[in-house]
């Protein structure tokens, strides 16, 4: 069990602005050892299925650079083809990130959040949200003030936390270490408003009872509140 820190508690977060140049939005987000590095690219245009719409588009990219694991990973690239395991997880940041704007705010851009694991200690999804998040908002300022939309587009802050279940026992945002060995694996999704946007969970050794998946969501809920909280005072 740990020592460091307690159960309920999230691993400590740096957020640092502006990390590249180029990018219209960029954060390095770090929780504990994992390190993401956000980049949000702001393009004219949408893709055609929305040609026809007065809305605008937000879509994101995942991958784990080669070394950022114990050993090196292979550049999906090389391969050929993205893993279904990069494939969920874009999804998954795409989705949590447009549950924060208000897409008719932005006609006819296209956001691209680019998620680039530099080191994975754990949690690397959640941390893209995360990351993801302080980055968007940078660059929807950046829109703003060079008057290329009307309004924010922010209808409301969002966090992420991963969440697992070792023994009976609930242990929020696991590192490498515990979530390697966790009996159930749970990542949630949640807006300031306390309401939840996306929620996956696993038993991956253990079955969970329904106490234990209503103390992890709750426990999960309350770290979240304070990582928006920290993306909030940061910014």
């Amino acid at each position: 069990m740990r020592t460091e820190r307690k159960n309920e508690d999230h691993r400590q977060i740096e957020i640092i602005k502006h990390f590249t140049p180029h990018a219209e939005g960029s954060v390095l987000y770090s929780c504990g050892q994992t390190k993401v590095l956000c980049n949000i690219s702001i393009e004219d245009g949408v893709p055609r299925f929305l040609k026809d719409g007065n809305t605008g588009w937000l879509t994101a990219e995942y991958s784990l650079l080669p070394r950022s694991t114990h050993t090196r990973c292979q550049r999906e690239a090389a391969k050929g083809k993205q893993s279904g395991r990069t494939h969920e997880i874009q999804r998954l940041i795409g989705r949590s990130l447009r549950a924060m704007v208000d897409l008719e705010k932005i006609p006819g851009h296209t956001i691209t959040a680019d998620c680039d694991v530099i080191v994975a200690d754990g949690g690397t999804r959640t941390a893209a949200i995360n990351g993801s998040v302080c980055a968007l908002i940078l660059a929807l300022e950046k829109l703003l003030a060079n008057k290329k939309i009307k309004k924010n587009p922010i209808k409301s802050l969002i966090g992420a936390i991963s969440v697992g279940i070792q023994d009976g026992t609930t242990l929020v945002d696991l590192d490498y270490a515990e979530d390697s060995s966790i009996d159930t694996d749970m990542n949630l999704v949640m807006n300031e408003n306390g309401e939840f946007i996306e929620i996956q969970g696993t038993a991956e050794g253990e079955a969970m009872t329904l106490e234990q998946t209503i103390d992890a969501m709750q426990k999960g809920q309350s770290a979240i509140y304070k990582i928006i909280e920290e993306i909030r005072i940061n910014h």
